[in-house]
């Protein structure tokens, strides 16, 4: 049994019933909505055309929610239909990131996640969806797409019809009947500075900007829907405390394991970053959640195909190997603890350490894989990148504590050259990334917001170009003196991470999936 619409916009007309019985029969907060109307107007004056649009939460057979969702708050049904538990929700907005038909909202009322469930309580007292019940032209068609002798199986399967963001692969259970390809594709249609009765949300205006029109149909949306960006500045600014304190560690246990020597830097000042970066990430995690007192349904309501899930478990467990290896640190310099039994400690350490670092900075190439309305982050280049630039910006962490702690042959040995060439290799990666050729049309607008868009200057000029200052500040101190330079290695680095992280996050999500 697979549930379905079918939406027939040769007889749509526009009116919004549906999206006003939706409002009702949900109580869908003002301004927020689980099916909507989307107008598009093609041509010129007199010659134009409008065309409408009905988009709602699709059903999909491999629905992305559900597999990102980390506490199972969104589940797929027997009967196809996706719905969600409000209970569960932690309003980490992982499901927003992973759906690529911009479906699901953040309620206003409860601050968890809701979207279109078929109206599945209607559906369980055998009757239909409220839109369906009061669509004046009967253009919705509701049932089970898995019966031939349905009535709506027996519409798709005979006359054409379309799906929205095909190139997902997410099995979309709404069809379309004579809808306008400018209606069902967001890159076809941008937005101008004006809606039919309002202005647009200035986030959506600002991104269309960026978009180009077609020269043919000068097609424009004309009414849709606000959808900002789900994820800010704390979502990036957790990209650099875990790439820091992750990159310290993951050096400090490479130092062990080729016998470099670190001195203090190795033994407590890089577990302290990897401990308190472990330490700021979880915070700025838990501080992003709409309903943070739930933030241990992760552990306790698990999802185990979530890797927000397995984010969770990575971070605990680097956080106490990180723990563990400071303890000896601090131990062996009280006294409590010998400095042979102190480095016997740490070398069985150094391996798990080594791969719980990568594993910390890494996990998250596989998170914002799961985020499949994300082209851009679907890169198979992310997983090392995010490992390269945990060198760089640990490595540069570490090379602005040795100006504090005096001369460390290690420093010179490993960190230095580590961190120019961590350095190097990043900013190869980000300008083979954005500059290369894309799977998608979406990945590619989002590329090109990037280097010659709204984000140029700061990709370029942050991004690429101080991180190649400070590789070059890195390689200079590798090569004479390792204090200053250094020191001013590890900082741009730092800033050049922020820089980067902040238009990777953003330029990520400006791409309008609706």
């Amino acid at each position: 049994m697979r549930y379905g619409f079918a939406i027939d916009q040769r007889t749509c007309i526009g009116c919004h019933a549906c999206t006003v019985a939706c409002k009702t029969e949900h109580d869908v907060p003002v301004g927020q909505f689980r099916t909507w109307v989307k107008y598009v107007e093609s041509g010129e004056f007199p010659a134009t055309t409008r065309d409408f649009g009905v988009l709602r939460c699709n059903h999909c057979t491999d629905a992305p929610c559900v597999t990102i969702c980390p506490t199972q708050a969104l589940f797929q049904r027997d009967d196809g239909i996706v719905d969600f538990d409000n209970e569960r929700c932690i309003g980490c907005k992982a499901c927003l990131q992973a759906c690529p038909y911009d479906a699901i909202y953040l309620d206003e009322q409860t601050h968890t996640a809701a979207k279109c469930n078929f109206c599945a309580h209607r559906v369980d007292a055998g009757l239909e969806p409220a839109c369906v019940v009061v669509c004046p032209t009967h253009s919705i068609w509701v049932g089970d797409l898995d019966d031939p002798g349905s009535g709506i199986a027996r519409l798709v399967a005979g006359n054409p019809v379309q799906v929205r963001a095909p190139e997902q692969h997410t099995g979309p259970n709404v069809f379309y009947l004579g809808a306008d390809r400018a209606v069902l594709d967001p890159l076809a249609a941008p937005t101008g500075d004006t809606y039919l009765w309002a202005r647009p949300d200035e986030h959506r205006r600002s991104v269309s900007a960026d978009l180009p029109t077609d020269p043919v149909s000068k097609a424009r949306t004309t009414l849709n829907t606000a959808h900002p960006r789900p994820w800010g500045w704390r979502v990036t600014t957790y990209l650099w405390t875990k790439a820091v304190g992750a990159g310290a560690m993951l050096l400090a246990a490479v130092a062990v394991l080729a016998g470099a020597d670190l001195g203090v830097l190795g033994d407590l000042v890089a577990p302290a970053l990897g401990v308190g970066g472990v330490a700021l990430t979880g915070g700025l995690l838990v501080w992003d959640l709409k309903r943070p007192e739930r933030f241990l349904y992760i552990l306790l309501k698990p999802n185990p195909r979530s890797w927000m899930f397995w984010g969770a478990v990575v971070l605990a467990a680097g956080a106490a190997l990180f723990t563990a290896w400071l303890a000896v640190g601090v131990l062996a310099a009280a006294g409590v603890l010998p400095s042979g039994s102190a480095g016997t400690v740490r070398a069985w350490l150094a391996v798990p350490t080594v791969l719980a670092a990568a594993m910390v900075a890494g996990y998250t190439g596989f998170l914002f894989g799961q985020a499949e309305g994300r082209d851009l982050w679907q890169s198979p280049l992310l997983l090392w990148q995010l490992i390269v630039q945990a060198a760089m910006a640990g490595g540069g962490a570490l090379a602005v504590a040795a100006v504090t702690v005096g001369p460390v042959p290690g420093v010179r040995t490993l960190v230095l050259p580590a961190v120019a060439l961590a350095a190097a290799v990043h900013a190869v990666m980000a300008v083979v990334e954005y500059t290369g050729r894309h799977a998608t049309a979406h990945a590619a607008v989002a590329a090109r917001m990037v280097v010659a868009g709204r984000y140029a200057r700061l990709f370029w000029g942050g991004g690429v170009g101080l991180t190649l200052a400070g590789a070059a500040l890195a390689a200079a101190a590798w090569a004479g003196a390792p204090g200053a330079t250094g020191l001013a290695a590890g900082l741009v680095l730092q800033a050049a991470l922020l820089a980067h992280e902040s238009v990777f996050v953003r330029a990520g999500q400006d791409v309008p999936l609706s």
